[in-house]
């Protein structure tokens, strides 16, 4: 069992709805492991859009602030408290959190600890926690695509749109995946045709290049424009909704985009047209905790094999210490860099 005492704890604090620049740093001790607990020194954990939207206050289950945020992170299990099993002191493991991930120590079920392989360095780990989940459970849960098969990915230069098109060409499909130019020579090296969201007609460039529809569409985009991507489908095609970033800056409830977005969901799914629009959530079904537990190792390592096996490649955007968390969420919510802004205590 390796000593926590000499080290210090450090969080990231999100205080209320604030620009960046209000986050803070909170100093303290070090947790210690209760039964089945572990203690993780956390090596890597991210930006995504959960926490671009919890500093605004408009996440869909928004924590009361004050919080620390971190969705997910990579960490080695520095200490493990009676009960957690044997041998996992000194393993790299990674885990979907929700928050408290940006810490410099966190505390986990043991049964919440996800084994990443030998030869995944800590970065390249924590690119793929949240994303990588999302982008394989959506492939292979929601939309079950196949070789064959032609899908459209908006956002391809995202964080979890390109695991997404890399999964998708690995699994054999043909991928049409939306993004600005700039980003077009880098999906083309990945075999995806690009189209211009800025400047082309997606809804025309796609039914110019599959007249008979696609067969899912992923669309984190949410608002209006999701009619466009139930119109798109081929009969038996699937439409899997997983977000609702067209919304992010606006004011009001931060619930109704999702309600609204549900309802459309219900109605569609109810119309005897052979074609189906999911709702993706990474946390549905976690009530059934054994359950969720087992989906989620089984997924996230089937991720790292393929990130292990070459399928897919990490892009991290950027390393920036935890302390300067503020300038990390300015540069992720840019949108000027590829890949995820990763944070290392």
């Amino acid at each position: 069992m390796h000593s926590t005492e000499t080290e210090e704890l450090v969080e990231v604090v999100l205080p209320g709805a604030v620009e960046p620049e209000g986050l803070r740093i909170r100093r303290g001790t070090v947790p210690t492991a209760g039964p089945g607990q572990v203690v993780v020194r956390v090596e890597a954990t991210g930006v995504s859009f959960a926490e671009q939207q919890m500093r605004r206050g408009r996440y869909f289950h928004q924590p009361p602030f004050p919080f620390v945020p971190g969705y997910d992170l990579v960490g080695t299990v520095r200490a493990a408290g009676p009960g957690a099993p044997e041998g996992l002191v000194g393993t790299r493991v990674a885990a979907l959190v929700k928050v408290g991930g940006w810490a410099s120590h966190v505390v986990l079920d043991a049964a919440d600890a996800v084994p990443v392989p030998e030869g995944i360095d800590a970065d390249a780990a924590e690119t793929m926690v949240v994303n990588g989940v999302t982008a394989w459970q959506m492939l292979h849960r929601t939309a079950r695509v196949r070789a064959g098969q032609t899908v459209l990915v908006l956002g391809a230069n995202g964080g979890v749109g390109s695991v997404l098109v890399q999964l998708a060409r690995a699994a054999g499909a043909e991928v049409i995946g939306t993004a600005s130019a700039r980003h077009h020579e880098a999906l083309r090296a990945r075999g995806v045709t690009p189209v211009d969201h800025r400047t082309e007609d997606v809804a025309a460039r796609v039914r110019a290049l599959a007249p008979g529809g696609v067969d899912a569409v992923f669309d984190h985009v949410g608002g209006p424009g999701i009619v466009d991507s139930w119109r798109l489908l081929a009969p038996g095609g699937t439409l899997v909704a997983y977000g609702t970033a067209s919304t992010r800056d606006d004011k009001g409830s931060k619930q109704w985009p999702v309600i609204k977005l549900l309802a459309r969901v219900w109605l569609w799914n109810a119309l005897p047209n052979g074609r189906r629009a999911r709702f993706y959530n990474v946390w549905a079904g976690h009530r059934r905790v054994d359950a969720f537990r087992a989906r989620l190792r089984a997924d996230l390592t089937e991720v790292f094999e393929a990130l292990r096996a070459g399928d897919i490649t990490a892009r991290v955007a950027a390393r920036l210490p935890l302390t300067e968390a503020a300038e990390a969420m300015r540069l992720a919510e840019s949108g000027t860099v590829a890949g995820k802004v990763v944070l290392r205590p």
